[in-house]
């Protein structure tokens, strides 16, 4: 596959991106806000796009539906709007990932497992530092990058060259560098290099390397390559979970290298993260990304379940 071409964010500033450089500043100057103002206007804009999202929300209902039947109507939409809330405040921490000052940032994260990441780099292994689609990676991905030696990230292309662009460049404000999520070779090579990887790969996939692995009991197609990654590149996997905390600021949490990975069956490999990444979205459930087509390209005879959205709207 052809490797995406990098561009400075210079190359956009033409009128049709005026709007999203108006949106830009507005992030820009909301980081002299003070915190609690910052999450306030982030809920307010959740809650519009819940009001105005009508498909999203109907994925998100779904989704909800699916992993946490056990719960009433009402709770599930409940925790839909939690959820669309929790989309609203990340959007403010993209400006937080990329303008905030380092002592901001510190004062607001609790690291916890720092350890288990510093121990297996001085074994001289790669680190694997393996995430999930939380709503608060940006931002905690900036705090990680702060507390330890240098970070390769990855990055995938959107549909606008300038959003690639500005969230790429806004992990690197940290980051060592960032790596297309099709360029494995980079990845195996910074891994080999004794790099930590800054990874997620919990979203709907059906490539080569794609299986079926239940989420929350419901069968999903997903990413296998974690083991290959770890594998071809010598490094131990080690999650990173972030959390966004009820009475503000975050807390992440890095977990002891998961051991015997990758085992040679990866299928089982990605049973073990997939355990690990359900018990950490109960901790703070409306936080996940659930407005993802999770399910989806699931093969026959298993139900396309997003056939029928528009009762959830």
């Amino acid at each position: 596959m052809k490797r995406h071409e990098r561009r400075p964010l210079y190359h956009y500033w033409t009128p049709n991106y005026w709007p999203a450089w108006i949106g830009f500043g507005f992030l820009r100057a909301s980081c002299y806000l003070p915190y609690q103002w910052q999450i306030g206007v982030g809920k307010f804009i959740g809650r519009l796009a819940h009001r105005v999202g009508a498909e999203r929300r109907a994925i998100a209902r779904r989704n909800i539906e699916l992993c946490f039947p056990e719960l009433s109507t009402e709770e599930r939409d409940q925790l839909v709007l939690e959820h669309f809330e929790a989309l609203g405040v990340s959007i403010m921490e993209m400006g937080l990932g990329r303008w905030a000052s380092d002592k901001k940032m510190s004062d607001l994260t609790t690291v916890i497992g720092m350890h288990h990441l510093q121990e297996t780099l001085d074994q001289g292994f790669g680190v694997l530092l393996l995430s999930a689609h939380f709503t608060t990676l940006e931002v905690c991905g900036r705090v990680i990058c702060q507390h330890t030696s240098a970070i390769d990230g990855v990055y995938r292309r959107f549909r606008s060259g300038l959003m690639t662009e500005f969230l790429a460049s806004t992990r690197e404000v940290t980051a060592r560098k960032m790596i297309e999520k099709n360029d494995l070779k980079s990845m195996i090579r910074s891994l080999r290099e004794g790099t930590i990887l800054w990874y997620a790969a919990d979203q709907s996939y059906d490539g080569k390397q794609s299986a079926l692995v239940p989420f929350f009991g419901v069968p999903a197609m997903t990413n296998t390559a974690t083991s290959t990654l770890a594998k071809l590149g010598k490094a131990k996997v080690l999650p990173f979970f972030p959390r966004r905390l009820p009475e503000g600021g975050y807390e992440i949490r890095i977990l002891a290298p998961i051991e015997d990975f990758p085992s040679g069956d990866a299928i089982a490999d990605t049973e073990k993260f997939v355990a690990l990444l359900e018990d950490q979205i109960r901790r703070c459930p409306e936080q996940y990304y659930w407005v993802h087509r999770k399910f989806k390209r699931r093969p026959a005879p298993l139900p396309d379940v997003y056939a029928d959205l528009d009762a959830l709207k």
